[in-house]
């Protein structure tokens, strides 16, 4: 009963709204009209229309006879018109006569003005009547044309009757001009109705059948679809009309088309007349653009002019961005692979742009730009999947640290060689190769000396930034210094992307700097100064991360190299060459940038950094080397490649990295010691010490796996080295040291110095050991003999300090104002103490 009630509430809410404009109190009460069965609300609508017409009917029948006493009313007025005109003109004679009082000539004047009052209402009314009758008559116009469905003459003339009703010169509310006022709104709504029948059975769309029909004209010709846009216009329905009919042709054949989810797609097959579904259809852009053409074409040809811009507005804004989105954007390649396809598609999105312009369809800006600009999309995807690519690979973590190996090749003379069999840079290398003939040269000067070439443990250089492996050419002990500050000018990469530069200057660490060959002379040169090829071999670690970048850069650039070639295979994205060398850089710049965050989760992270980086920086020399020597590489393509900024910015970086770590352990060293108060003033300051060394012993366990044995020494001779000034600087500030003082600086000292099992010749060359085997800390800590000499003084009498002084190498370790001060703090001032010091000062220090 209640389904049965809502197409009853449905038609009373619609005459309602339909016979006095009132709409339901609560429209929510009613059903939607998808699913309610209209039939009960039309057949109310259409014995509603009846029942007004047989009012109209009544209501003209009911007025007949008042019309004919108008009109009898109207044809006395004329007769008293003529006989008004007939007295007036005796008025005007009597007037005229020289005895005609004035009370007759009063009289006369009345009887004109009432009489011409009666004569321009009865005009009035005559023109009212015959407005009347003409609107009356055009509605009749208008239903004869309904009832023979000449649609267009019906609108024409209902316009016209709307006109001449507007031109009534009546009010509204007089019930000649209501009930013509109904008549034309009830022949409106059947035109309307009429004219939707047409429309419908000219444009038809069948949504669950994916189908849609525009026919050029209606069943019995005598209305065409562009005559439509007449009808479409008078009821003010052109956009509903046209938005309705997008809606369902997206919802019933475009959207199906371009489902790109889709597992399968229907193709388009288009007719005369008929658009629809049918077949199977590929993912490819290619079947896609000719599926869309057809639809568009189909459109363009089917819809009046008039019509087809504001349609095609709403067609071009749904589907060029859905097209672009999901099918084009997607298809663009991350390199050269697939790069026929997307060339392919390029050219065929620019034919389908030339045929919907031809068709007359406008708004294909978009499409068009992503046409002309595809190979730079092209380069921003493969810019976009690099860095995604070095991103992702570090939030994965940095991967399992493996061993490499680093070979370098030095030329030094025969009296180099000597040196670094037993001091200097070659000390931590893992191995020591002469090439051939070099162990005969030797030999001719001593026979012993041949056996530099199984020393695997050669002393290091000082921990000043020099390169153990580099800066052969001067000195082996006493190379450039280059530290980390200064190498950060170089970075400029580094501070675009935020390196936060407050690390303390860190001197460089092994590896660093750029082997310098020795110079040759044009002179001949005896045979001790001959020189001849040093090959130091050392293995470090290194994590997964350097592999998987030189593998994307190597890609990169392999697919530039490509583009360089004039054979035509790539000639749409060929511009995009010089782009596509300039990736490594960024790639790089984001490795440096945001690679920091994910070593520092790791232990030892930043040393790992270290390494990596500077690994990177050799492996893309070598690689830059090896690309300007291979024969398939262009000439271009030699030409564009430009990595030695990026091979410099990353050993600035590495240092970085490095001085980053150091200046950590420092200031955890620092900490440990008492920070800035004096270690010699502390109560537990042999704890302190102990804490220090054991620091100091847990950072060479984390490095000893990843670093290099000739960093490694130099990264932990640095810590030694900060514990030894420690020492040092908090006993020369000293102002009195007594005997018990003295002993416990030197317990201390000797705490500290057991640092030393770490820098055995045995344990940096993992040889056996000897009980006769010297510490080589002193190599690497520069304050290291300074402390040592220290504690000897401090436990020296007067001549023992003063026989250091003058007589040993005292003086090489300390100035003779810090041996003054050390005298005068420990002795007592007599004259034998100012006797000594008298010695000390007349004594000239030894040259380092």
């Amino acid at each position: 009963m209640a389904a049965a009630m809502e197409p009853i509430k449905i038609a009373d809410a619609i005459m309602a709204f339909a016979l006095s404009g009132r709409f339901p109190e609560d429209a929510d009460a009613l059903p939607p009209l998808s699913g309610t069965d209209l039939q009960p609300a039309i057949d109310s609508l259409n014995r509603a229309a009846a029942e007004l017409e047989t009012e109209i009917h009544q209501i003209n029948e009911e007025t007949k006879d008042d019309v004919t006493v108008w009109a009898k009313n109207a044809k006395s007025l004329q007769e008293d018109i003529i006989r008004s005109k007939t007295m007036a003109n005796e008025i005007t004679r009597q007037s005229e006569a020289p005895d005609v009082s004035g009370e007759a000539i009063s009289d006369a004047e009345e009887k004109i003005e009432f009489i011409n009052r009666e004569v321009q209402y009865s005009h009035q009314l005559h023109q009212v009547l015959r407005s009347l009758k003409r609107v009356s008559e055009l509605l009749n116009q208008v239903e004869h044309a309904l009832a023979d469905k000449r649609i267009l003459e019906s609108l024409r003339f209902l316009e016209e009757s709307w006109a001449a009703l507007d031109n009534v010169n009546a009010p509204r509310s007089c019930r000649a001009m209501r009930l013509l006022d109904i008549r034309a709104f009830e022949l409106k709504s059947s035109a309307y109705q009429v004219f939707d029948q047409i429309w419908k059975s000219m444009v038809n769309v069948d949504v669950d059948a994916s189908k849609i029909i525009i026919r050029d004209t209606y069943a019995d010709g005598r209305m065409s679809l562009a005559d439509s846009v007449i009808g479409l216009k008078a009821f003010k329905e052109v956009d509903e009309r046209l938005e309705q009919l997008w809606h369902n042709l997206n919802s019933s054949i475009v959207s199906p088309r371009m489902d790109f989810q889709a597992t399968s797609l229907k193709s388009i097959s288009a007719d005369v007349d008929e658009l629809s579904l049918s077949g199977t259809a590929d993912h490819s852009i290619d079947n896609l653009l000719t599926d869309l053409e057809t639809i568009f074409v189909f459109v363009a040809k089917k819809l009046p002019a008039d019509l087809l811009p504001n349609f095609s507005s709403q067609m071009v804004a749904d589907v060029i961005p859905k097209l672009l989105d999901d099918w084009l954007d997607t298809i663009v390649p991350s390199s050269l692979q697939n790069m026929d396809t997307f060339q392919h598609a390029i050219q065929r999105t620019e034919q389908f742009c030339t045929t919907l312009n031809a068709n007359g369809y406008t708004g294909l800006e978009r499409i068009s730009t992503w046409a002309e600009k595809a190979p730079m999309t092209w380069l921003g995807k493969c810019r976009d999947t690099a860095l995604d690519g070095v991103r992702n690979r570090l939030a994965g973590g940095i991967g399992a640290p493996k061993q490499v190996e680093k070979i370098e090749k030095h030329m030094v003379t025969i009296a180099e060689g000597k040196e670094l069999a037993t001091t200097g840079a070659g000390a931590a290398a893992d191995t020591t190769d002469w090439n051939e003939d070099w162990g005969d040269a030797w030999n001719e000067e001593d026979p012993t000396a041949g056996k530099a070439q199984e020393t695997d443990n050669m002393p290091a250089d000082d921990d000043d930034g020099t390169d153990a492996w580099g800066g052969w050419g001067e000195s082996a002990d006493h190379a450039p210094e280059a530290t980390a500050a200064d190498a950060a000018g170089d970075d400029d990469g580094a501070d675009a992307w935020g390196w936060d530069d407050d690390a303390a200057a860190e001197p460089e660490p092994a590896q660093t700097v750029q082997s310098t060959p020795a110079k040759s002379v044009a002179r001949p040169k005896p045979r001790g100064d001959e020189t001849r090829e040093l090959i130091l071999k050392e293995t470090y670690s290194i994590s997964s991360m350097p592999e998987l970048v030189l593998e994307l850069i190597s890609s990169i650039l392999d697919d530039g190299m490509i583009l360089t070639k004039e054979d035509g295979a790539y000639n749409l994205v060929a511009g995009t060459a010089p782009g596509l060398f300039g990736l490594p850089t960024f790639a790089l710049a984001l490795f440096r940038a945001i690679s920091p965050h994910y070593y520092s989760l790791v232990e030892g992270g930043n040393m790992y950094l270290y390494n990596d980086a500077m690994y990177l920086a050799e492996k893309l020399g070598e690689f830059s080397a090896n690309w300007k020597e291979r024969e398939d590489v262009t000439p271009r393509a030699k030409a564009m490649l430009r990595l030695d900024n990026d091979i410099k910015t990353l050993r600035s970086f590495a240092n970085r990295s490095y001085a980053a770590e150091m200046s950590i352990q420092r200031t955890i060293l620092g900490d440990l010691l008492g920070d800035s108060q004096s270690l010699l003033q502390q109560d537990e300051m042999e704890s302190a010490v102990e804490a220090g060394t054991t620091r100091i012993r847990t950072m060479a366990s984390t490095w000893e796996p990843i670093l290099a044995r000739s960093v490694w020494s130099q990264a932990i001779g640095s810590l030694a080295d900060t514990m030894a000034s420690r020492l040092i600087s908090d006993v020369l500030e000293m102002s009195s040291i007594g005997q018990d003082d003295a002993y416990s600086i030197a317990k201390l000292i000797s705490t500290a110095t057991e640092l030393d099992d770490l820098f055995l010749p045995s344990k940096l060359g993992d040889t056996a050991p000897s009980e006769d085997e010297v510490p080589t800390t002193a190599q690497y800590a520069p304050n290291w003999l300074r402390l040592k000499y220290l504690s000897e003084v401090l436990q020296s009498n007067l001549n023992e300090v003063k026989y250091l002084w003058c007589d040993s190498e005292l003086s090489l370790y300390f100035t003779v104002d810090e041996v003054v001060d050390l005298i005068r703090a420990s002795f007592e001032e007599n004259a034998r103490t100012r006797d000594t010091i008298r010695e000390i000062r007349a004594k000239k220090p030894l040259s380092a």
